[in-house]
C-alpha cells in the first residue's frame, strides 16, 4: 500500500503515521518555495517529492492515486478535492471508470450542494462520507481489498 499525502505535518502527518504503522509506503509532496515557514517532511514520509508549484504539487498526487480520500481541511484540501471531481467528470463524460474519491465531513457536503446548484456538478462523482471510517470503507471496497 502507498499512501500520498502533501507531506506536512497535522492530518497529512497523522494520515503518514497511521499508514507507515500499518507497513505502508508514505510519499510526501511538499512545495517549499509556496510554505517557506514549513518545515520539511513530516517524519514517516519514506519518499519525498519537491514541488515547485500548487499545480505541480496536485499533479504528482492525483498521478500516484488509485483513490482520493479528502478530510476536513482547507482551501488546499478543497482544490485537491475540486481536482479529483474535474478528473471524474471527464471520465465520465468519456466513458471511463471513474477514480474511487471521497470527501468525509459536512463542509465538504456542503461545498458540493452549493456546486451541484450552481453549476449542475455530478453530485455522484465523488462519494460524501459522514465519517473517516465510512469514506475508507467505501474506498476499499471500490477498490476490492479485502
Amino acid at each position: 500500500m502507498v499512501v500520498v499525502t502533501g507531506g506536512y505535518g497535522g492530518t497529512m502527518e497523522a494520515v503518514s503515521l497511521g499508514a507507515a504503522g500499518a507497513g505502508g509506503r508514505v510519499v510526501g509532496v511538499t512545495a517549499p518555495m509556496l510554505f517557506p515557514d514549513r518545515e520539511g517532511a513530516n517524519p514517516y514520509v519514506h519518499e519525498l517529492i519537491e514541488a515547485s508549484s500548487l499545480a505541480q504539487r496536485i499533479d504528482a498526487m492525483m498521478a500516484r492515486a488509485d483513490a482520493t480520500l479528502s478530510l476536513s481541511g482547507s482551501l488546499g484540501t478543497a482544490t485537491e478535492l475540486l481536482v479529483a471531481w474535474n478528473i471524474n467528470h471527464i471520465k465520465r463524460l468519456s466513458g471511463h471508470r471513474l477514480l474511487p474519491s471521497a470527501a468525509v465531513g459536512e463542509q465538504w457536503q456542503k461545498v458540493a450542494d452549493a456546486l451541484v446548484l450552481l453549476i449542475g456538478a455530478e453530485i455522484d462523482d465523488v462519494y460524501w462520507a459522514k465519517t473517516v471510517e465510512e469514506g475508507v470503507d467505501w474506498i476499499v471496497g471500490q477498490l476490492d481489498l479485502l
